[in-house]
């Protein structure tokens, strides 16, 4: 099954597989949701699912996938190789992470080798793993960085944080500047995921 937000992509995407003898594609979705029903229905033994999409997203669906429908092995196809994409997308339980720049014969063979249960990952992605690993821990959020943090999480605009804290907006994103930087994030939701993730707030 292909789940991805753009019809041009699933169009591409299903033009790969098309004529290859041991691949079908027995359906397709444009959000988590529609995924969700088109696996009770196709019961596909493989899912290439994108990461952004509005309502359910990727990691949202993996998540619901994995629990409702242990035995289908989802590959990641998107074009956001982030490290806070990647965590997200392996704690969920992913059996692959592919960029949407890979050839043909690697997304052919990513497909078998899901089904066959193995994993799959992008050398980009395996070599951003491996640089991680040598990395020195980055530093911790600080607590007032935490406080920022839980505020956000809450929902609240910078102008709420600035006003409840004592401080002024301008020292609000630059707390939130470097939480990005300590948690390897670039946006606010991510630096919450990982947060949490984390069990830091």
């Amino acid at each position: 099954m292909i789940v991805d937000d753009h019809p041009v992509v699933r169009d591409g995407l299903r033009g790969i597989f098309d004529g290859v003898p041991d691949i079908e594609v027995v359906a397709e979705a444009g959000d988590g949701h529609e995924a969700l029903a088109q696996a009770r229905a196709a019961s596909p033994d493989v899912v290439l699912m994108d990461l952004r999409m509005p309502g359910l997203d990727g990691v949202g669906a993996i998540e619901r996938l994995s629990a409702d429908h242990p035995r289908i092995r989802v590959v990641v196809l998107t074009t956001y190789d982030t490290d806070a994409d990647v965590s997200r997308a392996l704690a969920a339980g992913v059996a692959g992470y592919l960029l949407k720049d890979a050839p043909r014969e690697e997304l052919q063979a990513a497909v078998r080798t899901a089904a066959a249960g193995g994993r799959v990952l992008a050398q980009r992605i395996t070599s951003q793993l491996i640089d991680g690993l040598g990395r020195k821990p980055a530093a911790a959020p600080t607590p007032r960085e935490l406080e920022v943090l839980r505020l956000i999480a809450r929902g609240a605009a910078n102008k709420e944080v600035a006003r409840a804290l004592l401080i002024s907006e301008t020292t609000v994103k630059t707390h939130l500047k470097h939480v990005f930087a300590k948690l390897g994030v670039d946006n606010r939701a991510a630096a919450v995921v990982v947060a949490m993730e984390r069990r830091l707030i």
